[in-house]
């Protein structure tokens, strides 16, 4: 029984910093190592903007201009209640890009933003 102690002591204490270090949240080195991949983001959408009826910007982490990273959601298959939107924790999965310097996840699919 003492033998199965240590390891699992020291398990748990890895466990605890892998969880950690998966939680410090968003940084622009880990966005700028995953562009053009496929990846998911979630924060708080602090502001949006309707470009058209097929464009729609989700402002994470901030208010525009100082927002952490942009979702950009086009097509018109993504129904979001924009009157509700502000204060609300949405996950969204997408490619990474940069638009005029500023990172950006792309979806256009409903299955690809989801609202907490």
């Amino acid at each position: 029984m003492k033998k199965l102690l240590l390891p699992a002591l020291l398990l748990v204490a890895f466990a605890g910093k892998a969880s950690a270090q998966q939680s410090k949240g968003f940084t622009m080195a880990d966005f700028k190592n995953n562009v053009g991949k496929v990846g998911t983001l979630c924060d708080t959408v602090y502001s949006y903007k309707t470009v058209s009826d097929t464009l729609t910007l989700l402002n994470m982490g901030a208010a525009y201009p100082r927002q952490k990273y942009t979702i950009a959601v086009k097509g018109s298959q993504i129904k979001l209640d924009l009157s509700s939107i502000k204060g609300k924790h949405v996950c969204a999965t997408g490619t990474f890009e940069f638009f005029k310097c500023q990172p950006e996840i792309v979806a256009d699919k409903p299955e690809q933003v989801t609202v907490n």
